[in-house]
């Protein structure tokens, strides 16, 4: 199989007319290029997002009085908050379709599903664009230190894993509201962001660390990151390292923390093999995970370092298909297939976008931004090849290509060479070929195995 097959069907959303990166040099290069999809697809930034917040509280207090009126507006800012996940999606998929650097647009993805920030508020609703863009894009080929540091200070992790009701029941606000600690977002950090499962932390160190995270907040009102008044005082002794003790608290005691986890050996190992997971295969060789980790703790987490590890090892170019696409997956690289740009993704109407999309990823089994759990999305090839999903993947295959596509839709043939080339096979070649109509041929090339797998 050829090298931008392999590159364009495994590091990015498939084969496309346009020139993309076919090696590990050029595919690491791309990243480094400017982001100008997120420039031309923005979405909802941290200001903006704080003022919807406000402009909603404002309006619900002012219901209360049974204004109509009100009761309008208040409705009204709620549904504006509860239609940006829509919008956040429509960038991404427009931003996916528009890459010069589909690596990134899949790094995106890894990412935002590690760190899981899910849609279960309005608060978690509002912030989630800026938490993609504030948060995990600027930091892909940085250190992991300074990813894990955006991520897990930002507001919506603090919205979504409550940490912003956590307060130090020895702090001096703790003290005076008999108020409780929140251990969520100590043990996720720990747990799934960093550490891994069964690593060697105790539920002592969870506590730890939770006292020590006290003091993040955040309030659409004021712009109040940190809180020493609510942070425990004294140190916080995790892994065996004390942090803190210093009479205010400090933020920079939390980055410590955070820092020094980035490094830790459980962590090189268990977030390089979800790398591996995500990219290469359901079950990495150890071959592959070692000489990540190797390069990760070389580094001190350098990410590009880690990347390229995983690009040069010979696992990382063999033949594609071991993983299976996740609903998102499958209709953002159907688009692409499709040859629609970014602007015709931003121009679908509403009702469009829903049947096309937000309806299709839900039947396959994947709402978007809202996993069961923070673990994030299963990887495994079984989660998402069920005869359910199969039966909605072959309805979108035979039912929207004629509604996204403004002409007419392509000759099968010229489609299946140009959205699989040599990944095709003789049998689905021959099957393509046979079709009766055009749409019946394009939709085969869509819902085969070869497409469904990467």
């Amino acid at each position: 199989m050829q090298d931008a097959t392999i590159a364009a069907i495994r590091y990015g959303f498939g084969l496309r007319a346009s020139p993309q990166p076919a090696s590990p040099t050029a595919v690491l290069k791309s990243l480094m290029d400017a982001d100008r999809v997120v420039q031309a697809y923005p979405t909802t930034d941290l200001d903006q997002a704080r003022q919807m917040l406000l402009r909603a509280k404002e309006a619900r207090i002012a219901a209360r009085d049974g204004d109509p009126d009100a009761q309008k507006a208040s409705d009204a800012a709620r549904d504006a908050i509860r239609a940006l996940p829509r919008e956040v999606l429509r960038a991404t998929l427009a931003r996916i379709c528009d890459a010069d650097a589909p690596m990134r647009e899949r790094l995106t993805r890894f990412w935002v599903d590690h760190f899981t920030v899910a849609l279960t508020s309005d608060a978690a609703a509002a912030l989630i664009g800026s938490f993609i863009d504030d948060a995990i894009r600027p930091n892909l080929t940085g250190r992991f230190a300074d990813l894990l540091r955006a991520a897990v200070t930002h507001p919506a992790m603090l919205v979504y894993l409550d940490q912003v009701g956590s307060i130090g029941p020895g702090s001096r606000v703790g003290r005076k509201r008999k108020a409780g600690l929140n251990e969520n977002l100590a043990r996720e950090v720990l747990e799934l962001h960093t550490l891994g499962v069964g690593a060697a932390y105790t539920q002592d160190d969870v506590r730890q660390f939770a006292e020590l995270l006290t003091g993040l907040w955040f309030g659409p009102d004021r712009h109040i990151p940190f809180r020493p008044g609510w942070a425990e005082p004294g140190g916080e002794t995790v892994l065996g390292r004390t942090y803190g003790s210093d009479d205010p608290a400090r933020v920079a005691d939390i980055h410590a923390a955070l820092d020094d986890l980035s490094v830790h050996p459980d962590t090189a190992r268990h977030v390089s093999r979800k790398l591996a997971v995500h990219f290469v295969a359901d079950t990495p060789s150890d071959a592959l995970v070692d000489r990540m980790t190797s390069a990760w703790m070389a580094t001190g987490g350098d990410l590009m370092a880690v990347y390229e590890s995983m690009l040069d090892h010979p696992e990382g170019w063999g033949p594609v298909g071991g993983k299976a696409k996740q609903p998102l997956d499958f209709i953002a690289s159907s688009l692409v297939a499709l040859g629609l740009s970014g602007q015709d993704v931003m121009a679908l109407d509403r009702k469009l976008l829903r049947q096309s999309v937000m309806r299709p990823m839900r039947l396959m089994g994947q709402r978007f931004l809202r996993p069961a759990g923070p673990d994030g999305w299963p990887e495994e090839a079984e989660a998402w090849i069920t005869p359910l999903g199969l039966a909605q993947r072959i309805r979108w295959g035979e039912q929207m290509p004629r509604r996204l596509v403004a002409g007419p839709l392509p000759d099968p043939r010229e489609f299946l060479d140009a959205v699989l080339a040599d990944a095709a096979g003789e049998r689905l070649s021959w099957a393509v070929g046979a079709s009766e109509t055009v749409p019946q041929g394009v939709a085969l090339v869509l819902y085969s195995p070869q497409f469904n797998r990467r």
